[in-house]
């Protein structure tokens, strides 16, 4: 009670009424509460609401933020899909006042009166309405109703005419970069964050007693000298120190508490010398608003609030899969990799099923999703080629969803992001395109060309990431989609010398198409070779690759990926399915410099679709998995878990042979069903028990009739056969291409 000036509020973490478990309702309850009991609510102005896991780096006043009465500032929550589709028209009736924001909120005291029961309500109403949890709906990954508290906030400001002022540059991220000439006054270190090799994430700290352990600190990140050398651009340098700015006003804010909680004073370190040195303190002295923010406050009042202008465009990111397993454990990775990256914008998934597919499938809730028809099956020409639904789902989003971006990010699913990916960073334009090399796609540079557009000397050998001004696309959509099918159905020069493709299948039509449509329309590509790497190659040095493309084999000693071995592997629904453990960075040689930095990316690749898995199995409420019987290992191993996130080692580690898993074959039976499993192992134990008495019984017979010769036995090693599947990656090409470049 002592930790901070506190007003006590009776906790609704379980409602009184439906007995649902959601402690985020205890926010707006709070201050309800706050606002009816507290003598304090009846003698100020201005309220500032905040979240504890928050760093305040300058003073936040709503009049020099530009707030007004009726016209709160809030910051930017861009996920919060919900207030442009139907959860708005179910839960408001003023769906075009709702805003996208949360985070901080600077609003007059009048304002929160009207606000807070409203507030309170609607996070009841759409907690309530788990019919519309699904992530395209709501934007939250999980699809576990945890953002109902946000959307009830939207909602209820809507429903009593609030319109924010909408600031994105007040409220940052640690790990992300902050835009030129705009300093942050708040840190919100929700997300994990990482500098160099030093990482640290909240959620490892969950049940952490820091606070009362006299001494303990949290990992002390890099010192500012080692961060001037990690990066060379300016203003990334700057998102480096507010990340161990964030780190070191937490720990500083420890010492303080653990010397106010009678602690001895703590022995002497270079670390504590730090804190309490004059380089830190000029580091963390408050920090004030910038003219820029200011100027961009002003400017954004005359505007509708809803949509307001920023410094740069806004962008979209799109990627293509279908309903398979083997999409579904790369979307999981994809989306955990979105979030992490500092990626502006939105991510949505262009998902192609038959209507039977859609029927089986499991995983709405992996991504925000616009459904696409299946082209797998050629409806005209009954050709099976599902790389033809990267272009055909893009054309079907372009026509049937409301985009409000100006940029679009397209991706392949089998990508990890590693930073944002801007058309400003890396100079896109309308009419120009930029894109990364595919410099194996030699039938630019041949008849193929001559064959397939008007302008050969306009094709591109590009793909992999691709950002596009929204208007160029649209041109360009049908023509990527026809294109692809005009190569597809050229089989006469489906030929190496002529594709590139070394087995002569035709399979990399789509990328022809994309090539081939982009010529017709003269789009020429800016070309980076700064935004993606195939892990197990070797990184240029100083590049800060943006992307991970694992379409190909990578290894790191005896250790190796190849996500074609893992095509039929339910890696989403079998709890705490994970791929194998990767070596220890501090194993590795270090006498090769360049072999050392391509180990140590191959190495964040393969730990990240770990992670992002792992996140996911969490956030299913998988069991315990201690608790999961061992009848059930066909792929796994017993886990040894520990209470911090992120380092378990799970149960069902899936092996590099994997066996496709049915749900039937799952352990992961809810707690409800304990009683029933316990019985079941029971009558199994029973059975088992009977049979080997039988078993006894009939080799004693044999043995009494056969007492005068030796009985022979053969034993038997039972081998797992590993099937190979003989058809090519559907959604990574590169890897039929990579021999090629070899061989030519």
């Amino acid at each position: 009670m002592h930790l901070a000036p506190t007003f006590e509020v009776p906790s609704m973490s379980r409602h009184p009424r439906t007995g649902d478990w959601y402690p985020a309702i205890n926010k707006p309850a709070g201050i309800v509460h706050w606002l009816k009991h507290s003598k304090d609510a009846d003698n100020v102005d201005w309220v500032v609401i905040l979240d504890a896991d928050m760093i305040i780096r300058g003073p936040i006043t709503p009049w020099e933020l530009g707030a007004e009465k009726g016209k709160p500032v809030a910051a930017y929550y861009g996920y919060l899909v919900g207030c442009d589709n139907i959860l708005a028209h179910l839960h408001t009736n003023h769906s075009e006042l709702c805003d996208k924001v949360g985070g901080l909120l600077a609003m007059h005291i009048d304002d929160l009166r009207a606000l807070a029961s409203m507030w309170l309500s609607k996070t009841e109403e759409v907690r309530e309405d788990r019919a519309h949890w699904a992530t395209n709906i709501t934007g939250d990954i999980y699809g576990q109703g945890w953002i109902s508290e946000m959307y009830g906030y939207s909602f209820g400001a809507a429903e009593v005419g609030l319109q924010h002022k909408i600031n994105d540059n007040l409220m940052i991220y640690p790990g992300y970069t902050p835009r030129e000439g705009f300093q942050p006054l708040l840190l919100h270190y929700g997300l994990p964050f990482s500098v160099g090799n030093w990482s640290f994430s909240k959620l490892e700290h969950h049940e952490d007693g820091i606070v009362y352990d006299c001494g303990r600190l949290f990992p002390e990140p890099p010192y500012p000298r080692e961060v001037k050398l990690m990066e060379s651009d300016p203003n990334k340098r700057r998102g480096l120190f507010l990340s161990i700015e964030c780190i070191n006003t937490l720990n500083e804010g420890l010492l303080l508490q653990h010397a106010a909680n009678g602690c001895s004073k703590p022995k002497w370190s270079k670390y504590l010398s730090f804190l309490k040195s004059k380089t830190f303190a000029e580091l963390t002295k408050p920090k004030l608003l910038t003219p820029n923010s200011i100027k961009t406050e002003t400017a954004n009042e005359q505007q509708v609030i809803d949509e307001p202008q920023k410094p740069h465009p806004k962008i979209h990111t799109i990627f293509s899969t279908e309903c398979t397993p083997y999409f579904d454990w790369q979307t999981v990775g994809l989306v955990h990799s979105f979030h992490l990256s500092g990626q502006p914008g939105n991510i949505t998934r262009l998902l192609s099923c038959t209507d039977e597919d859609l029927k089986r499938y499991a995983g709405h809730d992996l991504a925000p999703t616009h459904y696409v028809p299946s082209m797998s099956r050629h409806p005209l020409t009954g050709d099976w080629y599902p790389a033809i639904n990267k272009p055909a789902a893009v054309l079907h989003w372009l026509n049937h969803a409301n985009i409000d971006a100006e940029f679009i990010v397209i991706l392949d699913a089998d990508m990890i992001l590693r930073g944002p990916i801007t058309p400003w960073e890396f100079k896109a334009a309308r009419g120009r395109p930029v894109s990364t090399p595919y410099d194996y796609l030699i039938g630019c540079d041949n008849v193929l060309a001559k064959l397939h557009t008007s302008h050969p000397e306009a094709c591109d050998k590009v793909g992999g990431v691709i950002i596009m001004h929204i208007e160029d696309l649209r041109k360009f959509a049908m023509l990527w989609l026809h294109k692809t099918e005009e190569v597809r159905a050229d089989k006469s020069h489906y030929a190496t010398n002529i594709t590139g493709d070394i087995y002569e299948s035709g399979w990399i039509s789509e990328m022809y198409g994309y090539s081939f449509g982009a010529a017709e329309l003269q789009l020429r590509h800016l070309i980076s070779r700064e935004i993606l790497i195939y892990p197990g190659y070797v990184p240029e040095p100083g590049v800060k690759y943006r992307v991970f493309h694992y379409g190909l084999e990578f290894k790191v000693g005896n250790w190796s990926f190849d996500k074609a071995n893992w095509r039929d592997a339910d890696m989403v629904n079998k709890c705490w399915a994970k791929f194998p453990d990767l070596p220890d960075p501090s194993t590795l040689d270090r006498t090769d410099e360049d072999v050392l930095q391509r180990d140590l990316l191959s190495i964040e690749c393969g730990k990240t679709l770990n992670e992002a898995l792992l996140l996911h199995h969490k956030k299913r409420n998988c069991p315990d998995p201690n608790s999961l019987s061992n009848s059930n290992v066909d792929t796994a191993k017993e886990a040894v878990s520990s209470r911090k996130f992120g380092r378990i080692d799970v149960s069902n580690t899936v092996r590099t042979d994997p066996v496709p898993v049915k749900h039937s074959q799952e352990s992961s039976l809810p707690a409800a069903t304990d009683g029933l499993f316990g019985s079941f192992r029971f009558w199994v134990i029973v059975l088992w028990a009977v049979s080997g008495l039988g078993f006894v019984a009939v080799m004693f017979t044999v043995f009494l009739g056969r007492k005068s010769k030796g009985t022979k036995g053969k034993s038997y090693r039972s081998k797992r056969r590993s099937s190979y599947s003989g058809f090519l990656d559907m959604n990574g090409r590169e890897r039929l291409l990579h021999n090629a470049e070899s061989s030519m």
